[in-house]
């Protein structure tokens, strides 16, 4: 039985220059799309992703794209690196819904033992998402989303692991990326950059290193909170992000205490 499940999305990506328009016409015909797919670190050995198929639902129509590959582990995608999930024309207009329906091989390795991935049945309605952006005809889309694994997957009072995407869309076009190195790594640190009231967090992968793609250009704080008691959180302030460029800190090196 296949599993329907849909993105809980902040914002459609926008590759190239799908940009919005006054043309009256913007449902004639179709947009080239590419969807594809990155991860923030988790602590799993692997994460197996069994998708079959995604729906694209725009006010010219709805498009149903055969996702064909095999199930693929995505912790090996990460810090910059995607998955191409699919490319295929779909209706243009006002994107309005997009839904990821899975297949049921999706599972996950923890300390070498492979446990099975279940959804609530709760979420087998989808969820809307909410787009401010068309699909212009002939002029390419890239949809790109960042599964957040740590933030994704669950373990339940009795053993079991339950999958509930948390996937946020990257705005390739429009944005900047931050990314660093904590050390020691011995620091298990979770990372968030805030910009106001909006806060974005990773983890820092098993080499120290943490990557937020899709930020928007402006000022932000970053903090580090070890999950190591034996470290002490950091921060550092005035981070400026500009857009098209990825700003590196470098090395941060955490005090003991």
């Amino acid at each position: 039985m296949k599993t329907l499940l849909g993105l809980s999305v902040a914002m459609v990506a926008l590759s190239l220059s799908s940009c919005s328009t006054d043309d009256s016409n913007t449902t004639d015909g179709t947009t080239p799309v590419t969807i594809k797919i990155t991860d923030a670190p988790a602590y799993y050995d692997q994460i197996i992703l069994d998708i079959d198929h995604i729906e694209v639902i725009t006010e010219g129509g709805r498009e149903v794209i055969d996702v064909d590959i095999e199930p693929f582990d995505i912790l090996h995608y990460r810090e910059g690196d995607y998955m191409l999930l699919a490319e295929h024309d779909v209706p243009s207009g006002r994107l309005q819904e997009v839904r990821l329906v899975l297949d049921d091989d999706n599972y996950i390795v923890v300390d070498g033992v492979r446990e099975k991935l279940t959804t609530p049945s709760g979420q087998t309605s989808g969820v809307k998402i909410k787009v401010q952006d068309d699909l212009i005809p002939h002029v390419a889309y890239t949809l790109a989303l960042d599964f957040d694994a740590s933030k994704s997957i669950h373990q339940t009072g009795n053993g079991k692991y339950m999958l509930k995407p948390v996937i946020r869309a990257i705005p390739v076009a429009v944005s900047g990326a931050l990314t660093g190195e904590i050390s020691p790594i011995s620091a298990m640190p979770h990372v968030f950059a805030i910009q106001g009231t909006d806060t974005l967090g990773t983890l820092a992968s098993p080499t120290g290193k943490f990557y937020f793609p899709g930020l928007m250009q402006g000022t932000y704080k970053l903090v580090i909170e070890p999950t190591n008691e034996n470290f002490k959180p950091a921060s550092i302030n005035n981070v400026v992000v500009t857009t098209g460029e990825t700003k590196n800190l470098g090395v941060i090196q955490l005090e003991e205490k």
